[in-house]
């Protein structure tokens, strides 16, 4: 073991905290990440700075509350000159590379404004969030949407793999007993297995992709920071034989939820529960065909990170890699009657956080489990410090979580913070809530999560006596100053930003009640979210055409 000269930060896109055996899921075994936290330290209360991907990530790349930093949804872009980690570690000397997945926006009209080319080496990395990219991609590629084709596309098609696009008639899609090619974004197929072949389907390919760029850095020389970020568990539920089948009724846990969720639910909360993706969650028989994909796309990570881990421990860099592995939010699989992330229970806001840091003065913590409170803006102060630069804390909004593990006192967070502006959702245009009141911010203090949500009451839960987070307490009388105590802690953390520019995509967030009867807008991209089966999807499509022709 040697003072770590080199970061693997992997990030999984949507993997909730307890589908992993270490975080005590019964019969979902993933040895490979277990080995992680037996060699370093598992944090058990690690909270995302945004339920959704794009603003959860811009966080973790910036090391800024989204407050800060201003990418406030996706598709909104983080703005030009918005300091990233990429610039931090390039400061201190340290090569920083993209595989995978950032959901970054470029912020084309203010390169554009200070005249910065978007191909020159500025504008590249100004659009990648301060990465290298090594290879880049997002996840979703539908072939009518407004998506450049990835390489991974051109990979498929290389391989003898058909279409105009390959990913989505190959890797996103099943076939029928007869031939018919079955859509991949509808749920009502995901116990299928995809049409592409195991070693041909997304993890696997992008563990090979991170395979070569190590091969070339070490021949290069220079210590990296690589951040490895898969696409899944995220949708599309679809995954290759033999993952597709591995899991059944049996492994599935038993759904969270209560009726009086939703006889005593707040109002955003209910109306989150009528969106497509919630109810069609809490149809009978959903959850038995979607959960065993999600499970098979977890264990093929599994799998996938045992070969990768062999490929360094073969070349020596385990010795001095520090390995950090976590995800960008979770999933509700239909848990308080919801589907998606976006609301603020732990299911979607706490995130798995494994770090291993193979210095010796991180020897006494190896195998620890850490209750402490974290946040993913702590990440990046943490890497900063292991890169030996010059400690940010004007800029950097995090804490660095290296004392901790090497086993040092370290003030402890207080309070963890998350956010999510709900301005594109249907349920805004449902509940008639104009665009400036569409914020809502989590504060947890370790037992007590309430939720501010401007123009209503908050949510309240008490994690103490109701660790499932089923009775929101938000209107208890006994609770009173609770309420007042946390609302006070939100107030006080926004009068500490260090800016509070906010960029928003008029498209986006026009205040116009029309908008939601013009049909779903993430279905106008071509991102087919939350959509059962043919006949639902045609039945919206149809009703956009219908609109759309008055």
């Amino acid at each position: 073991m040697a003072k770590p000269r080199n970061i693997l930060w992997i990030m999984c896109d949507q993997l909730r905290y307890d589908y992993l055996s270490c975080y005590g899921h019964k019969t979902l075994h993933t040895p490979n990440i277990d080995a992680l936290a037996t060699r370093g330290v598992r944090f058990t209360n690690s909270y995302v700075q945004s339920t959704i991907c794009g603003p959860s990530r811009m966080s973790a790349y910036t090391g800024r509350y989204v407050r800060s930093h201003g990418s406030t949804y996706n598709g909104i872009p983080l703005r030009i000159g918005e300091p990233t980690l990429g610039d931090h570690l390039r400061d201190a000397g340290m090569r920083t590379v993209l595989i995978g997945k950032t959901h970054m926006t470029a912020d084309t009209e203010g390169m554009e404004r200070l005249g910065i080319d978007p191909n020159s080496i500025i504008g590249v990395h100004s659009a990648q969030c301060g990465f290298e990219p090594f290879e880049r991609d997002d996840g979703l590629h539908p072939s009518d949407g407004p998506h450049e084709a990835p390489e991974y596309n051109r990979y498929l098609a290389e391989k003898g793999y058909t279409g105009e696009s390959p990913w989505e008639s190959w890797a996103n899609a099943a076939e029928a007993p007869n031939g018919e090619v079955l859509n991949g974004w509808l749920w009502t197929h995901a116990d299928k297995p995809a049409r592409v072949a195991e070693e041909d389907s997304e993890t696997p390919y992008m563990t090979r992709r991170a395979m070569d760029f190590m091969a070339q850095a070490q021949a290069d020389g220079r210590p990296w920071c690589a951040h490895l970020s898969y696409i899944k568990p995220h949708w599309p539920y679809l995954v290759p034989a033999p993952y597709h089948d591995m899991y059944g009724l049996e492994d599935i846990p038993p759904v969270v939820r209560n009726q009086a969720e939703l006889d005593n639910g707040h109002p955003i909360f209910r109306a989150f529960t009528e969106e497509k993706h919630s109810q069609n969650f809490a149809r009978p028989g959903a959850r038995e065909k979607v959960i065993p994909a999600y499970m098979g796309l977890i264990k093929q990570i599994d799998d996938q990170l045992g070969l990768l881990f062999s490929f360094m421990e073969d070349r020596g860099m385990m010795q001095d890699t520090m390995i950090v592995f976590t995800s960008d939010h979770g999933d509700y699989l239909g848990d308080h009657w919801l589907g998606e992330k976006y609301l603020f229970h732990d299911v979607s806001a706490k995130v798995p956080m494994i770090i291993v840091d193979p210095d010796p003065a991180a020897d006494k913590t190896r195998g620890q489990v850490s209750e402490r409170l974290v946040e993913m803006i702590d990440l990046a102060p943490t890497f900063l410090e292991v890169a030996d630069g010059e400690a940010k804390p004007h800029v950097l909004e995090g804490t660095s979580l290296l004392p901790v593990l090497h086993g040092q006192k370290a003030a402890e967070k207080t309070y963890v913070f998350s956010e999510f502006d709900y301005a594109p959702e249907t349920a805004r245009y449902k509940l008639e809530v104009p665009v400036q009141n569409s914020r809502m911010v989590m504060v947890f203090d370790g037992r007590f999560k309430l939720v501010e949500c401007r123009g209503f009451r908050p949510m309240l839960f008490d994690l103490q006596t109701d660790p499932d987070e089923l009775t929101d307490l938000g209107d208890h009388p006994d609770f009173v100053a609770e309420r007042a105590r946390l609302l006070a802690a939100i107030h006080s953390w926004y009068q500490d930003a260090r800016t509070r520019i906010t960029k928003r995509d008029d498209s986006f967030t026009r205040d116009d009640a029309l908008r939601a009867e013009g049909g779903d807008p993430t279905l106008r991209s071509g991102i087919i979210i939350g959509y059962w089966d043919e006949d639902e999807l045609k039945a919206e499509q149809d009703r956009i055409a219908r609109f759309d022709q008055g």
